[in-house]
């Protein structure tokens, strides 16, 4: 079989990794130890299933961030800061986590010879993640408080302990999360009209702002998109304008009531000409069902809140807009979500012959 010139280009030249793809665009140098799992390159898929429920012309794509090593866009920001720790001679890093976090810190600080050290929230993180960090090997210490009382204790532990702070207020993590804005452009040829995408601790939608300007400054797209974040209505801090003391939401990711990054997240929203909205888990969870069913895409609940958001107000979509949906994590992260509200089931107890299973699938 004779491969493309395409195919044979590709064959020769493996993705080396998003810091080696991006390096001058990065604050790394020739000594920096790059510390990397391959990350980034993530699919952007046509959504068709979602523009015919758009009803116009609109073309719609999803990036599927899930598809990263660890299964999370996290990796695009730890691959930076555990880099960037281990440069700094760091041998231990800590990090708060509603669980994807605390997976990609894991596998990266060990992979780099470093121990880590994560905060969670007790009985708040999704078995699937809390199943990786724990066997990547990283020291988890599950208090009794939220998200965000745990972001406080490791932004002290960080200032008073020799340990590295990987969360999202480490500046390397932003500098990684935005080459996903870099993938899109790649991609597409240009930035999309709109990006749609989920908002927690906020760090993401500043990184992707981030990267879109970065690369609109070195002519590599002729726009900048509108900047339309969404949050779980039960964790909507930045719609409703202050801090949520009690979130509370199935799409625990976002699960989030003082963002790290507020003010960048509004400063992107605002120049970008952009808007938060709020979705319920209802609307969450029927944009994570037609993605699975309709598109074949299985994402994490929280991923689904960006084709949630951009349902909700597709009509003020302009005609002929592009439109790139982030979709921040895999759905193998939470399975028992996704057998708790698929509307599909097991039959079960059915004899273990051909006619018997005939007349089960109804034939």
């Amino acid at each position: 079989m004779t491969l493309s010139l395409s195919a044979e280009k590709i064959h020769r030249q493996p993705w080396p990794g998003l810091i080696e793809a991006y390096r001058e665009y990065l604050p790394v140098s020739d000594t920096t130890p790059v510390v990397t799992l391959l990350e980034g390159n993530t699919p952007l898929i046509p959504a068709t299933a979602l523009e015919q429920r758009i009803g116009r012309q609109v073309k719609v794509y999803v990036k599927y961030d899930g598809l990263n090593p660890t299964g999370s866009f996290k990796d695009r920001g730890m691959t930076m800061a555990i880099s960037k720790a281990k440069e700094a001679g760091a041998k231990a890093v800590i990090c708060a986590s509603t669980g994807n976090t605390s997976a990609a810190a894991a596998a990266y600080a060990r992979r780099g010879g470093m121990r880590p050290f994560v905060l969670i929230p007790d009985g708040y993180v999704a078995l699937g993640k809390l199943a990786q960090a724990l066997l990547y090997g990283a020291e988890v210490l599950a208090i009794k408080g939220n998200f965000d009382r745990a972001l406080e204790i490791v932004r002290r532990m960080a200032d008073n302990y020799p340990i590295t702070l990987v969360n999202s207020v480490n500046p390397y993590r932003l500098e990684g999360q935005k080459t996903g804005a870099f993938e899109v452009v790649d991609d597409l040829g240009n930035a999309p009209d709109w990006l749609c995408i989920p908002v927690g601790n906020a760090g993401n939608i500043t990184a992707y702002w981030m990267g879109f300007c970065q690369y609109y400054q070195a002519k590599k797209c002729e726009c900048l998109p509108k900047m339309m974040g969404f949050q779980a209505a039960g964790a909507a801090p930045l719609v409703n304008g202050q801090p949520v003391a009690e979130p509370e939401t199935i799409a625990t990711a976002i699960r989030i009531g003082n963002p790290a990054s507020w003010e960048k997240a509004v400063a992107a929203k605002d120049a970008s000409q952009g808007n938060f909205h709020s979705v319920t888990d209802a609307e969450i969870l029927n944009a994570y069902r037609i993605l699975a069913s309709e598109e074949g895409i299985f994402c994490e609940p929280a991923s689904a809140s960006s084709v949630a958001g951009m349902l909700q107000v597709k009509d003020q979509i302009p005609t002929g807009s592009t439109v790139v949906c982030v979709l921040t994590g895999n759905g193998l992260k939470d399975p028992d979500t996704a057998i708790k509200y698929s509307n599909s089931q097991i039959k079960q107890g059915i004899d273990p012959k051909i006619e018997a299973v005939a007349k089960a699938m109804g034939f």
